[in-house]
């Protein structure tokens, strides 16, 4: 099958998985674009959201329209790393009589793992996953265990209660390719939910896309060919939220740290998604502009004069997009 045949498949099998999901999930077109252009760009996803708005659910619904493996991880104060990971136990061969050590899967190994509520735990269990995320492997016990492909992480947090929470450390933040806003549903959606969650009609949800084709697709979408001027803006916007002496007067009022070059390599990533999933072969700088604030919300740190003045990191994204 040649790219082009690929590409009109994408569009057919994008619509069958959207059609399965909108079975079960009323709204968030917005985000479940952004959470398949991050499947297809093999990147993972951190989703902020107030308690109730379907996060669990639209994430297990994603992996039964693929028919992925699904594992969900309730993130605690007292989760250790070996719980994610996995661990190895004593036991005993019976033909030798010798205790040899087993290596027991953790939840890690799954294709799409939900890291529910990540801020609950302390850095160092959250540091389990940072191996998982970047190279897609586990090491323990001095063995390292390569994870089944597709691997996604999606990782939520709760953005009003933050008592007892520790703040994901940049380091971590950097892996993740987008951070993405769950909203309120509008009253029609709203309506349309408690409607479908207070019946008793459970809809059974057909297989959209199969393994291969998802590997295919992630294969197609590293090939879209980008041209040098849309490269130049991503790096441009990128270099913009970095203070120093050449950077805009905005950015050396408003923060403290910007970002790196991987929010380059997402940023036109998810702009090649963008363009192939509406039908165009190559991106331009409007799908550039339209992945900055998921791909740069969590790789910039206002200062205290932003806080201070209640500026978002929207807000000042807004602005960069602006001068770029």
């Amino acid at each position: 099958m040649n790219n082009i045949e690929l590409v009109e498949k994408l569009q057919s099998k994008k619509q069958l998985l959207f059609s399965e999901i909108g079975k079960v999930i009323i709204g968030q077109q917005d985000i479940i674009d952004h959470l398949f252009i991050s499947l297809l760009c093999r990147g993972h996803v951190l989703l902020e959201g107030v308690p109730g708005l379907a996060k669990t659910l639209l994430i297990k619904t994603l992996s039964d329209a693929l028919e992925l493996k699904f594992n969900r991880i309730q993130f605690t104060p007292d989760l250790m790393p070996s719980d994610i990971t996995g661990t190895e136990i004593i036991e005993e061969d019976q033909s030798t009589g010798k205790r040899i050590f087993r290596f027991f899967e953790g939840p890690i190994f799954a294709n799409i793992v939900l890291a529910d509520e990540i801020n609950r735990t302390p850095p160092k269990t959250q540091a389990a996953l940072l191996e998982a995320m970047q190279e897609h492997k586990v090491t323990t016990g001095g063995k390292t265990y390569t994870l089944d492909e597709p691997f996604f992480v999606l990782a939520t947090q709760n953005p009003i209660e933050q008592e007892g929470t520790y703040p994901l450390p940049e380091a971590q933040l950097d892996r993740f390719m987008f951070n993405l806003l769950i909203k309120y549903p509008s009253p029609t959606e709203e309506a349309e939910i408690v409607k479908a969650t207070t019946g008793g009609i459970i809809k059974e949800l057909n297989r959209a896309i199969s393994h291969e084709e998802l590997a295919s697709f992630q294969n197609l979408i590293r090939e879209v060919p980008v041209a040098d001027n849309v490269i130049e803006f991503a790096v441009k916007t990128v270099g913009n939220t970095r203070p120093g002496e050449n950077a805009p007067s905005l950015t050396n009022e408003l923060l403290d740290w910007g970002a790196g070059p991987r929010a380059s390599a997402y940023l036109i990533l998810g702009a090649k998604a963008k363009a192939l999933l509406d039908s165009r072969t190559t991106p331009d700088i409007d799908d550039v502009k339209s992945m900055i604030k998921p791909v740069l919300r969590h790789r910039i740190i206002p200062n205290f004069n932003a806080e201070a003045d209640g500026i978002s990191r929207d807000m000042i994204l807004e602005q960069l997009m602006e001068l770029s």
